[in-house]
């Protein structure tokens, strides 16, 4: 039998938002796949890239005030002025509001991230593909709680037909160009160590 391999049409700044869910301090205590502090890194810096990039952001929390409390302060404030939608759905996508705002987008293709990996970020991103969009999962912003769910995760996500990436590499091909006049602020972003270069190699372009 023919594996069925997967593989849509870029990602750019046209037909790509960003869903970020349930990056929520209570949350962020138990994640173990990766240390708070690189989990950190990543999400902010897929979030600052996006901006810099111009993509739809839509974010969301659960139960904020009861059960885990608000976004981390750093994604706060990487995002300022981002309305956080609060709700009480397992699934984001389940919530109108949420739904509303991933189709306001007007994109078909989602890149979600969330914590954790298995729930927040997956569900809705299935969701997505029943739903007709093209989802994308960044792993690297989404962790989770052991190592049999980030494996277990991984594997629906696939099954399911989900693309599976790390938060820069869905970025970078969303840049398209390193001589973008945005491809410096999106490195510096990403906190790439070689966002000097890019520039460096922007001004030759433009020379």
């Amino acid at each position: 039998m023919k594996e069925h391999l997967h593989n849509p049409e870029p990602l750019n700044s046209e037909n790509a938002a960003l869903v970020l869910v349930d990056h929520q301090v209570g949350l962020m205590t138990g994640i173990r796949d990766y240390s708070i502090a690189e989990l950190k890194h990543n999400v902010v810096g897929l979030a600052k890239a996006a901006r810099a990039l111009d993509l739809p952001i839509v974010t969301t929390t659960t139960s904020s005030e009861t059960m885990w409390g608000p976004a981390f302060s750093e994604l706060q404030a990487a995002l300022p002025g981002q309305r956080f939608i609060d709700r009480t759905t397992v699934n984001a996508w389940d919530d109108p509001r949420v739904e509303a705002a991933i189709r306001a987008t007007g994109r078909d293709k989602l890149i979600f991230a969330g914590v954790s990996l298995e729930v927040c970020a997956a569900f809705p991103a299935m969701r997505a593909v029943r739903e007709g969009f093209e989802a994308y999962v960044a792993v690297d912003a989404s962790g989770t709680f052991n190592a049999t769910k980030r494996q277990t995760g991984i594997a629906r996500l696939t099954q399911s037909g989900v693309v599976i990436a790390d938060a820069s590499s869905l970025i970078v091909e969303i840049l398209g160009d390193n001589a973008s006049p945005k491809a410096q602020e999106v490195y510096t972003a990403l906190g790439m160590d070689w966002a000097i270069l890019v520039g460096q190699v922007r001004e030759s372009a433009a020379a």
